[in-house]
C-alpha cells in the first residue's frame, strides 16, 4: 500500500461531520483552491473538513516530458485518445485511499463529497463513478469522464445515488466544453441526477460559479 498523499486541510468548525476532497488540476498543487473556501458561502452548514491533496509528480507527454504535479500523464491535444488508463487507476487508488481515512476519522461515505478542476475533475469522476457506495456528492469543476467506455461498464450500482455537480467555461482552450456535454450526456443516460452550468469563460473559476458551488453544497449537505 502507498502512502498517503499530502494534503493540505481546513476545518470550517471544529469537529467537522462533512469532508470535502478538492483535487487540482494538472502543474498545480494542493494550494490552488484553498483560497475558494474563504469565498464560499458556508451559513449554516456544519462543520466541513477541506481536504486538498498533492498529485504525485510525473513526466507530462504533452508538455514535453517536463516533470510536474499531475494525476495522470496527458499524451496527446485530443483527449479521448491514447488516455494514460494506468496512471488514471493508479492515482483512483490513491483517492480511494483519502476517502478510506476520512471514514476512519468518522465521518461516513454518505458525508463526503469528492471534488476537483481539470484533471481533478477527471479523477472525481473516475474515483466516485466506480466507488460502492453512496458518496455526498462529485463536484466536477471544468473535466470530463476519462476512460468514458471503461466507465460505462465499471460505474457501481449504489453510485448513481450520487449527485453530480457540473460546471464548464464555454470559450474553454485546454478541455472544449463539447467534451464536457459529451460526459454530462453520458452520465445522464448512465441515470445520474447531474446539475449543469456553463459560463463565459476559459478554463478557469469565475464568481458566479462559486455561487453555484454554494447553493449546491447546501442542497446536498441539507
Amino acid at each position: 500500500m502507498s502512502t498517503l498523499l499530502e494534503t493540505i486541510e481546513l476545518e470550517s468548525a471544529p469537529n467537522p461531520s462533512v469532508a470535502i476532497i478538492w483535487m487540482h488540476g494538472l502543474g498545480a498543487d494542493a494550494n490552488d483552491f484553498v483560497p475558494m473556501v474563504r469565498e464560499l458561502d458556508l451559513r449554516g452548514l456544519p462543520g466541513i473538513r477541506f481536504v486538498f491533496p498533492n498529485a504525485d509528480t510525473m513526466p507530462v507527454t504533452i508538455n514535453g516530458g517536463y516533470v510536474m504535479r499531475a494525476w495522470y500523464d496527458i499524451v496527446a491535444n485530443d483527449l479521448g485518445r491514447q488516455e494514460d488508463e494506468k496512471g488514471l487507476r493508479a492515482s483512483q487508488l490513491q483517492v480511494e485511499a483519502l476517502i478510506a481515512r476520512e471514514i476512519a476519522r468518522g465521518i461516513p461515505a454518505e458525508r463526503i463529497i469528492v471534488a476537483g478542476f481539470s484533471q481533478g475533475c477527471a479523477m472525481t469522476l473516475q474515483t466516485g463513478l466506480r466507488y460502492p457506495g453512496k458518496l455526498a456528492g462529485l463536484m466536477c469543476l471544468s473535466g470530463y469522464v476519462p476512460i468514458a467506455d471503461k466507465a460505462i461498464a465499471e460505474h457501481s450500482k449504489a453510485s448513481l445515488a450520487t449527485p453530480v455537480f457540473m460546471v464548464h467555461g464555454r470559450m474553454d482552450p485546454v478541455i472544449p466544453v463539447a467534451r464536457a456535454e459529451q460526459s454530462r450526456d453520458l452520465l445522464k443516460q448512465l441515470g445520474y441526477s447531474v446539475e449543469w452550468h456553463e459560463y463565459p469563460m476559459q478554463h478557469s473559476v469565475c464568481q458566479e460559479e462559486v455561487a453555484h458551488i454554494s447553493a449546491w453544497l447546501k442542497r446536498v449537505l441539507a
